[in-house]
């Protein structure tokens, strides 16, 4: 039987969710209450999936970096209307043109693995036209040109640039958004996640051995339970 690890803080919202998820799916369940132990539960072999949950868990990506370096994330938007990986969404991930084309390969082998076909959109902070306007806007669309042409170079997935016109890439059904940064990223996610209530299954998290899910410590019990869902399907594959 599988073992899934699951934070619990301030957030009741995931103990609820979680009474829903043990009635539904055969598995046992670990909780956790620090970061710690957070941290010992990703790297625990025997634990087939860890779920950040409602736990503050604010240094547990630096400490577990610290086996792992190459860590990121992407947050899986699942609903009907639309599918996608968000990335990065870190506030302090994305920095340079390398960390997100490391980003957008671990997006697209993920997808693949999923037995879907990745379709890239990337995002920069003005459109094509908008250069010039200032340093900070050319330099973010030369950068998204950059990041276009390596994956182009370094891959075979499906890669455009949309520059800042996010709403064409989900309207032509990208399944990977790659924003300019961390900090851009972490504003669409709260946005679309936690303002208009789009379906969100919480972050995979790339480089590591084991299976772990970042969740926000606002979501709801839907919200947590789509994770938990999550973690669990990832760990039966």
């Amino acid at each position: 039987m599988k073992t899934i690890a699951i934070g619990v803080g301030k957030n009741k919202n995931i103990t609820k969710a979680l009474e829903i998820f043990k009635n539904r799916y055969p598995i046992d369940t670990k909780l956790i209450q620090t970061d710690d132990e957070l941290v010992k539960s990703i790297l625990d072999e025997d634990i087939d999936a860890v779920v950040r949950g409602s736990l503050p868990a604010s240094g547990v990506i630096k400490e577990v970096k610290k086996y792992f370096p190459e860590i990121s994330r992407a947050t899986f938007v699942h609903g009907e209307e639309h599918e996608f990986l968000l990335t990065p969404v870190g506030i302090d991930e994305g920095t340079t043109i390398e960390d997100k084309l490391k980003i957008a390969i671990n997006c697209g082998e993920f997808l693949r693995k999923l037995n879907k076909e990745p379709k890239i959109a990337i995002l920069a902070d003005g459109r094509k036209g908008d250069y010039g306007r200032s340093e900070k806007i050319s330099k973010s669309i030369d950068e998204s040109e950059q990041l276009t042409q390596l994956i182009k170079e370094n891959t075979d997935f499906e890669v455009k640039n949309y520059y800042i016109l996010i709403e064409q890439a989900l309207n032509e059904n990208c399944n990977v958004i790659i924003a300019p940064d961390g900090i851009i990223g972490n504003i669409i996610f709260r946005t679309l996640i936690l303002v208009n209530s789009w379906p969100s299954c919480g972050a995979v998290t790339f480089g590591i051995n084991g299976i772990y899910i970042d969740t926000s410590r606002d979501q709801s019990v839907e919200g947590y339970l789509r994770s938990l869902i999550f973690a669990y399907k990832l760990a039966k594959l």
